[in-house]
């Protein structure tokens, strides 16, 4: 399954939302569900402990997972067999990446994200000059690299990273650890825009899209939105998996009619 072909399929604002592997102890019910309930993708984190852009409650989620014991490779394997119709992508880091498979280095963990049917890969650390090994490995494995542009970026750098990119390119809204915002960063949309006329590929904006209002106001100019921290807090507060498909839902009815719909606030 190709990322970007799936990612384009239907001409509708693309939904990823985000699952911390292992939050509670029925996490794929919700990779499932967010699948369901019209997610074009399904971005799956990793615990790790020192994530240099996940904000508190990413970080509250994944002291959660290694609290029940949750370990990269093992919460990857939980994946195998899901058989979904979307793409699922990891997110995780470099020294993640490396170690997971030891002595194989970032081909094997490549070639363990396909094996278990992980078809993307974010590795937000790991610098666009040191990366080559890493993107011709993912590339054979049949793994899309997904690289991030942020606002500081100027166009030379962006094009860099937009060419580099499988898949689609991952758009920062701001220069911000992920988190809950009150409102979308200007930078947001105006990055998204500079991207798009510099790719073929999907581009989504991720980090802080909050609210359905955010995240219409986001595809005005990208073709999709990640959503992660408004959903990994209604978890760690305790909603039920069902709860938060249902968030998911609605941010894809109102993605879906570019507008908000009376159910999703």
């Amino acid at each position: 399954m190709s990322v970007a072909l799936t990612l384009r399929a239907g001409g509708r604002p693309l939904l990823i939302p985000y699952v911390m592997a292992g939050v509670v102890p029925d996490w794929l019910d919700l990779v499932r569900g967010a699948a369901r309930a019209g997610a074009d993708a399904v971005e799956i984190g990793l615990p790790f402990s020192d994530p240099m852009l996940d904000g508190p409650t990413v970080q509250r989620a994944a002291a959660l997972s290694a609290a029940r014991g949750g370990r990269p490779r093992a919460l990857l394997d939980e994946l195998a067999g899901l058989d979904l119709d979307v793409p699922l992508v990891v997110m995780t880091y470099a020294n993640v990446a490396m170690t997971l498979t030891p002595g194989r280095g970032v081909g094997g963990f490549v070639e363990h994200l396909a094996s278990v049917g992980v078809r993307g890969a974010i590795v937000p650390d790991l610098p666009l000059e040191e990366s080559a090994e890493y993107r011709a490995r993912a590339a054979a494995a049949g793994v899309a690299a997904v690289l991030l542009a942020a606002p500081v970026c100027g166009d030379d750098r962006c094009r860099e990273i937009a060419r580099a990119s499988s898949g689609f390119v991952y758009c920062m809204s701001s220069m911000r650890i992920t988190g809950e915002r009150a409102d979308l960063p200007a930078t947001a949309r105006e990055t998204a825009r500079r991207l798009k006329g510099m790719t073929g590929l999907p581009v989504v904006t991720g980090f802080g899209i909050s609210t359905i209002a955010q995240a219409v106001e986001a595809c005005a100019d990208a073709d999709g939105v990640v959503i992660g921290s408004v959903l990994m807090r209604m978890l760690v507060d305790g909603a039920p998996v069902a709860e938060v498909v249902e968030e998911v839902a609605a941010f894809r009815r109102a993605l879906s009619s570019g507008h908000l719909s009376p159910a999703g606030g």
